[in-house]
Parts: structure tokens; sequence; C-alpha cells
């Protein structure tokens, strides 16, 4: 079964890639392509060897959590539901500024803080 690199912080996409016998670096490379440039595709990693690239496609997916729904209010303010699994979904609001944006991502399915805008 792969392996969901989405499911790993750092130090598991470390421990991970030492398990499939590459350096630590290339857990660096590989969170820097999903996170900075939002790849989920191991053949446009272009700085990673062609054959790392083929063992990924054959161990590990990048895979985010199902959208549930997408809603937009009057205000601006855009509310996400993901679903998690094992009949879970987590909250995502961005809520946006003149000058900036605000995301409050619901670390736990199940928030009990009850905020208005949710």
């Amino acid at each position: 079964m792969a392996v969901n690199l989405l499911d790993l912080d750092g130090d598991g996409l470390t421990a991970w890639f030492a398990q499939q016998g590459e350096k630590p670096f290339r857990a660096r490379q590989v969170l820097r392509w999903i996170h900075q440039f939002g790849q989920d595709d191991f053949d446009a990693m272009t700085d990673i060897a062609k054959s790392l690239r083929d063992k990924l496609k054959a161990t590990a997916v990048v895979a985010p959590p199902p959208l549930v729904s997408d809603r937009l209010s009057g205000d601006g303010t855009r509310k996400f539901l993901f679903d998690v699994g094992g009949g879970n979904a987590i909250e995502t609001v961005f809520i946006p500024e003149d000058d900036r944006g605000t995301l409050c991502v619901s670390t736990q399915a199940g928030c009990a803080l009850d905020c208005a805008f949710c």
C-alpha cells in the first residue's frame, strides 16, 4: 500500500526516505515540491533523479483529503469542509482582508471553539 506523503511531517518524511535507502535531503526536496510549488506529480519534480521518481510513483502518493464542500459567504469568507476518513471531517475557513488573508484550520475533527464564522 502506498504511503500518503501528506500524512508525514518533516521528520516523518525524513525517516520514511531513510527506510527507502535515500539521503535526508531527498525529504527536503520533496517537501519543497509539494508545499512550495504545490506539485503532486512526481514526474514534474525535475531536480529528483528519474530512478527515485519511479520509486516514489510505486511506493507513495500525494493525496489531500477529499473536499466535501466549498461555501462562499457574502463578505468573501470561504469555508471548506474536508473528509479525513472514518466519518470525520475538518473545516478550514479563509478570511480575506484588504492587505492579507487569514486561514483558520481546524486541527481536529469536531473543533470545540464554535467560532461564529463556522
